[in-house]
């Protein structure tokens, strides 16, 4: 694709941006940025949440991975039902009813101010994390197809990327990003269905025959019922995703403020149950492209020439296999622009999001910017803004140079051990009405979840099983077990006094 159009491209989507930005942030204050004021619609937050809980992984990771595990990925796609009818049924009537701004204020009230801390301590970490990853594994893609041939350095793409998701959030916050993510969604499903659909006509493929050319290529399985010990399993893939959806969406600050902007409870339950339900269909969307796009590279080996060129040993990477085949697969030049408006959307809606969560749980959380007066609030909001924006660069640069694929991956899975406890937390809270002292569930949070992360490193080596051998692998499932231990370790040292009766 020629330079020019993907400058014009690039530029006309940020300005896209900045228009919103100005349109949603006029005379916004601190209730705009954080809460939205409360009073936008249901279907608005659920739409623009698809496109905030795909991310950019989701829109080049999943695709590619379907050659491996199939249409596996959809085990979990059913857990994340189930997982959101919790969310909504149970969650979010309580964040309602306590009128939460950050959802962590919940374990102020119900353990005491040093949990508090900690969990809000976790999400900052874990999001920051989960973010830079995001965004850092969209910039690699951008940068080897796009920007390298501009002559840019990736650093600069990354640091002029966050500059401009601060310009476009710093002062609307969540009431922006409600409507800019509507928009990023939609160029996502745009882009992912034209490119089903121009490269289902390049194979000569009717709608109806797409399923069934994937089947009869051995990659259309739903279900991995024969093996056990993997991690596929369709139980594990099921009880991952809704424990997935549970701790990196019910107890997140950055998923669950969207949900807060609603204007009341039944709206946000309307909000929930509807995302849901739309986000499975599109994920089936998702793993159909993933499984064209192998028919593609099989049926093009000219491309598929390319595509091992980028990989290592002459195999190419699953993360690549989108973006060789929609820039350089010989196809219309429509599935390049809409390919590129799709990941950068992907990208933007997932990081802008991060970015704002971030920024109210510093506020809220340690700044404790509602005890000051308005100006002052502005002044440390603001602040907050600018540390986590440096904060997020200097992550993603750290995976940059850690120039270590198994690095970073284990980096994000450490990070993902967090909700864990998190959602252990959150649980007790809910469910028992016991009492824990404060002091007691920090380092619970701390030794289950770094015992757990330990165990399952060296676990062939704590069994003496061979590489070469088959061994049951945790997948998902690892975070429902997390905060199950949590759970079962806060209640060993509780007490029946009843805490805080007023929050059930």
């Amino acid at each position: 694709m020629d330079k020019s159009y993907i400058i014009i491209i690039l530029v006309s989507y940020f300005l896209v941006l900045m228009g919103i930005s100005y349109l949603t942030s006029r005379n916004a204050d601190n209730e705009t940025f954080f809460t939205g004021n409360r009073n936008n619609k249901w279907y608005l937050v659920a739409f623009g949440m698809i496109g905030a809980s795909l991310s950019g992984v989701t829109f080049i990771s999943i695709p590619g991975v379907i050659g491996n595990s199939s249409f596996t990925y959809l085990q979990m796609a059913i857990g994340y039902i189930i997982g959101y009818a919790i969310i909504a049924f149970v969650l979010l009537p309580l964040y309602y009813r306590l009128n939460l701004t950050s959802i962590y204020e919940f374990l102020k009230q119900r353990f005491g101010h040093y949990t508090y801390k900690m969990g809000a301590g976790f999400f900052i970490v874990s999001r920051l994390i989960g973010a830079a990853l995001r965004m850092y594994l969209v910039a690699i893609v951008l940068q080897k197809f796009v920007f390298d041939d501009l002559g840019v350095e990736f650093e600069y793409t990354v640091a002029i990327s966050i500059l401009l998701i601060w310009v476009y959030t710093f002062r609307g916050g969540i009431k922006t990003i409600i409507w800019t993510d509507t928009l990023q969604t939609l160029f996502m499903l745009i882009s992912v269905g034209l490119s089903i659909y121009f490269i289902s006509d390049d194979l000569n493929l009717q709608l109806g025959q797409i399923f069934g050319a994937i089947d009869d290529a051995g990659i259309g399985e739903v279900f991995q019922t024969e093996d056990g010990l993997a991690k596929n399993y369709w139980i594990k893939g099921i009880l991952g995703g809704m424990f997935i959806t549970l701790g990196m969406t019910g107890v997140d600050q950055d998923m669950m403020q969207k949900n807060l902007t609603c204007k009341n409870e039944k709206e946000a339950k309307k909000n929930m149950i509807s995302f849901s339900i739309v986000l499975f269909f599109v994920n089936i969307l998702f793993v159909t492209l993933g499984g064209l796009l192998f028919l593609y590279i099989d049926a093009n080996p000219d491309v598929a020439e390319i595509w091992n060129s980028l990989g290592k040993d002459g195999k190419g990477q699953g993360d690549l296999l989108f973006a060789t085949i929609s820039l350089k697969g010989g196809l219309s030049g429509t599935v390049g622009v809409f390919f590129l408006l799709g990941l950068i959307a992907a990208a933007y809606s997932s990081a802008d999001s991060a970015l704002t969560s971030l920024t109210t749980s510093l506020s809220v959380d340690f700044l404790n910017i509602e005890n000051d007066e308005k100006k002052v609030q502005e002044r440390k909001r603001r602040m907050a803004h600018v540390i986590m924006s440096f904060a997020l660069l200097i992550t993603i640069l750290i995976f940059k140079y850690a120039n270590n694929d198994s690095v970073v991956w284990t980096l994000f899975a450490a990070a993902s051990y967090t909700y864990g406890p998190l959602l252990g937390l959150f649980m007790f809270g809910i469910i028992s009405k016991r009492k824990v002292a404060d002091h007691f569930s920090i380092p619970i949070s701390i030794i289950i979840p770094t015992l757990l992360f330990l165990f399952n490193w060296n676990l062939r080596s704590i069994f003496s099983v061979p590489e070469s051998e088959p061994f049951y692998e945790f997948g998902s499932e690892m975070l429902g077990i997390n905060a199950f231990l949590v759970f079962i370790c806060l209640w060993i040292f509780s007490t029946n006094n009843v805490r805080n009766k007023e929050i059930y």
